[in-house]
């Protein structure tokens, strides 16, 4: 999945619930999962974009870009993002749906972009 600019949130709630969807689970979760050190998962409020620039706004204040980092690579807010938001999330699966709340979105963080971007995932019936 390509991202476009450096710190983004990219619902990914529809392609994530047409794999639930296509994969014949009627009962049980689906994990989702990103290999990348610099980007992140969330489930969080969808229906006003402005939550999502909010929560970039503000790790942006926790994570200062001129704090004194070791890491040369000119990227440590990024890791240090990710570290906030982790890199994995489960939701529940029930009628072949994704349980979420009524406003609750899932979000692909990027904290280091534009760039190739993974995201895993693992339906299990249960």
């Amino acid at each position: 999945m390509p991202t476009a600019s450096q710190r983004a949130m990219i619902d990914v709630t529809r392609e994530v619930q047409e794999l639930v969807a296509g994969s014949g689970v009627a009962a049980g979760i689906c994990i989702l999962y990103t290999p990348h050190t610099t980007s992140g998962l969330i489930i969080n409020e969808g229906a006003d974009p402005d939550v999502g620039q909010d929560i970039l706004g503000a790790l942006e204040h926790i994570v200062p870009a001129n704090y004194p980092y070791r890491h040369l690579e000119g990227n440590s807010p990024a890791h240090l993002m990710a570290a906030l938001t982790g890199t994995s999330i489960t939701v529940f699966i029930t009628g072949s749906r994704l349980q979420l709340g009524t406003w609750q979105r899932l979000f692909f963080c990027e904290f280091d972009g534009p760039r190739q971007r993974s995201l895993w995932w693992k339906i299990l019936a249960g």
